[in-house]
């Protein structure tokens, strides 16, 4: 190559001299137009650093305070109707104040509390982890930046490599002219590297996306609170809801209406139109969110966090099956783990919505609280790690007469000629009958049999919550279920219910530090569950724990039961392993130990789903939202308007008011 550009060097000596000038004219534009590029993505950098810069100096700027009253209300968008800021209710919660209306016109739950500082304890993790991988990222590629050769500058031309050096008295003016040339490109070879560099090391604030924003209570806490974001859009397609998010945004100063952008828009419609734009996404509808799965899927970037509330656990828990599967694509199981596995069916539910556009999820963390469960996924484009997931799907067969079930993967793996083969597993694990209490079993699923926790995630988590605390709301409530969330086994689903299994055997349940001291010493891990405090989620067979509960029949006899029962079955068999109560210590009771609290109480009576935003709440709505709150008060504020007086009647939950019930509704 350096014999021929020296070739082309005296050829270009032999040109006319106007081509000489046209083609240096030529590369001297071409210069030109890079030089420009390089100062316009300059400015443009410039300004994007001022603008962070400047959200970040804001952000730090002190809480508003009392001057809210003093504004006036078409400032808050409560329009030129007249309205005055008196006709509100303000509601506080973390660093966020929030304007409510009367009779119920925009929905606000004053109980998700505990939603919300999960979502921002979740978040400011996810700042620190996206910081520390970018930090890696750029690294790593300026370590191989630095292994690359350099160029070398270029030689002088030889007398050997001379073709025809005495018809060529103008060879030196050339061979000088190519050498600037090259010592131009080299420069310009290495500003766009350092410009490069330079964009690689700038780390870009997470953009939010709340789908159904409501209130905006949630965007308005994220901007006032989480530290490091970027733009946070809040949708909504009620009207009322969307103004009511906007005057909450600019009520609560500078800081919220420079980061939060309220649009009238549908969700679905919306993620659909902005593919892989947002680095969070929100999902907290009233109901079920299997409506939004596909397109929040979509909308989510690489290494984005999905957010998934579900409140519908009527059916994620077998009340009605076939809705369960019309909606999330698997059948759920009765049983004491219910809960667990409703997590598992959203999480099996998101995960083949992320298969069907190359996507998988990496879970962070699934928890089930109060009225509800929530998880949060990592969504990552691969169509390689895509084929695992019939390994992370599994089917469920649970016993009818007896706790024992078994899991059955969709998929298998085989090694041939140093290449991985994916093909349907083999099945079923299990006979007609159970070989423990001769009954029949219930087939349901698929559900997500991974780990549904990120142990790492959680620890950080909980670190971060326990520092600060003071910024918490619900702050024993979350670092209540994040303990008991880091003390699971992460790689076993579902459990085993400790007093439905005595239930079962019709006998005096043991204590639960004895029943596990028992698996303990017999080889196996055991652990509780966040979702039942009952819970013995444990790597042991069936057959150890009937064997362990046989042993303390043994010493503790129950009374005699028709042979037909599945306890009296499973007691007549003699036990093949003898079990040992000596009280073992696992490395999961030391917050025990320290009387850490895992099961906190619930605040408040009438804890739970409030009545949908826009409805009107009336006498029947009492066994809901408490007496207290149809007489005029919703949780603990004061609702202006008509107080409502339940009247003296038989009909306690005010069955006989304007609205009919389900029942009445038939028979009319």
């Amino acid at each position: 190559m350096r014999r021929l550009r020296e070739i082309r060097v005296h050829n270009e000596g032999r040109l006319p001299e106007s081509w000489r000038q046209r083609r240096a004219s030529f590369r001297m534009w071409i210069y030109l137009i890079d030089g420009m590029r390089f100062l316009v993505g300059t400015a443009l950098r410039l300004r994007r650093i001022r603008s962070n810069w400047n959200l970040s100096f804001s952000s730090s700027a002190s809480r508003r305070g009392s001057h809210h009253l003093e504004q006036s209300p078409s400032e808050f968008g409560m329009g030129d109707a007249g309205k005055k800021l008196e006709e509100y209710t303000i509601v506080k919660e973390g660093e966020a104040e929030i304007l409510l209306q009367s009779g119920n016109r925009v929905f606000y739950n004053k109980t998700q509390v505990n939603n919300r500082d999960m979502s921002i304890a979740v978040l400011r993790t996810f700042i620190s982890k996206c910081k520390e991988e970018h930090a890696a990222k750029f690294s790593r590629k300026a370590h191989l930046e630095s292994k690359m050769p350099e160029c070398s500058p270029p030689r002088p031309i030889s007398e050997e490599s001379s073709v025809v050096q005495d018809e060529e008295p103008n060879e030196d003016c050339e061979v000088k002219l190519n050498q600037a040339l090259d010592d131009m490109e080299t420069i310009s070879r290495e500003s766009h590297k350092a410009i490069a560099l330079k964009e690689m090391e700038e780390f870009k604030a997470p953009r939010v996306l709340e789908a159904l924003a409501a209130s905006g209570s949630r965007s308005v806490r994220y901007a006032r609170e989480v530290d490091g974001l970027g733009q946070i859009v809040a949708l909504d397609c009620d009207k009322v809801s969307i103004e009511a998010c906007k005057r909450n945004v600019q009520f609560n100063g500078s800081v919220a209406s420079s980061k939060v952008e309220a649009h009238l828009a549908d969700a679905q419609v919306y993620m659909l139109t902005h593919p892989k734009e947002f680095d969070v996404v929100d999902l907290d509808p009233y109901g079920s969110p299997s409506v939004f799965l596909d397109s929040a899927v979509q909308t989510v970037a690489d290494g984005g966090i999905l957010m998934c509330t579900a409140t519908d656990l009527a059916v994620l828990c077998g009340g009605n099956t076939s809705v369960c599967y019309s909606k999330y694509g698997s059948y759920p199981l009765k049983g004491k783990y219910c809960h667990e596995m409703a997590l598992r069916i959203l999480l099996a539910c998101i995960e083949t919505h992320a298969n069907r556009h190359k996507r998988y999820i990496v879970p962070i963390l699934s928890v089930h609280m109060d009225f509800y469960i929530w998880v949060f996924v990592r969504i990552f484009t691969s169509a390689c790690e895509m084929m695992n997931t019939p390994l992370k799907l599994s089917y469920v067969y649970q016993c009818v007469g007896c706790d024992s079930f078994h899991l059955q993967s969709l998929g298998r793996t085989s090694i041939k000629n140093n290449s991985v083969k994916h093909a349907p597993s083999f099945g079923p694990v299990v006979a007609q009958e159970c070989s423990n209490c001769g009954k029949k079993f219930n087939m349901g699923g698929p559900i997500w049999s991974a780990p549904m926790h990120d142990q790492e995630w959680v620890a950080s988590m909980l670190t971060n919550v326990k520092a600060m605390k003071d910024r918490y709301p619900a702050y024993e409530k979350i670092s209540a279920v994040l303990t008991t969330v880091l003390e699971e086994l992460p790689d076993v689903p579902l459990f085993v219910s400790l007093h439905n299994l005595c239930t079962t055997l019709k006998c005096t349940p043991p204590p639960a530090a004895m029943l596990r001291s028992a698996v303990i010493n017999a080889g196996y891990r055991i652990s509780g569950s966040h979702v039942n405090p009952l819970a013995l989620k444990t790597d042991a067979p069936m057959d150890v724990i009937l064997d362990t509960m046989r042993c303390w029949v043994n010493n503790h006899p129950v009374k005699a039961r028709s042979a037909y029962q599945p306890g009296t079955v499973i007691l007549s068999k003699e036990p093949t392993l003898q079990a040992n109560f000596a009280q073992s210590i696992a490395p999961s009771w030391k917050a025990q130990a320290e009387k850490v609290r895992r099961f906190v109480p619930n605040p408040e009576r009438n804890l739970g789903p409030k009545i949908r935003g826009g409805w009107q709440i009336k006498i029947k709505h009492a066994s809901t939202l408490g007496q207290k709150s149809v007489n005029g008060l919703v949780s603990h504020e004061k609702i202006n308007g008509p107080r409502v007086v339940a009247p003296e009647t038989d009909d306690p939950i005010g069955q006989k008011g304007d609205e009919p019930d389900t029942k009445r509704q038939k028979e009319l």
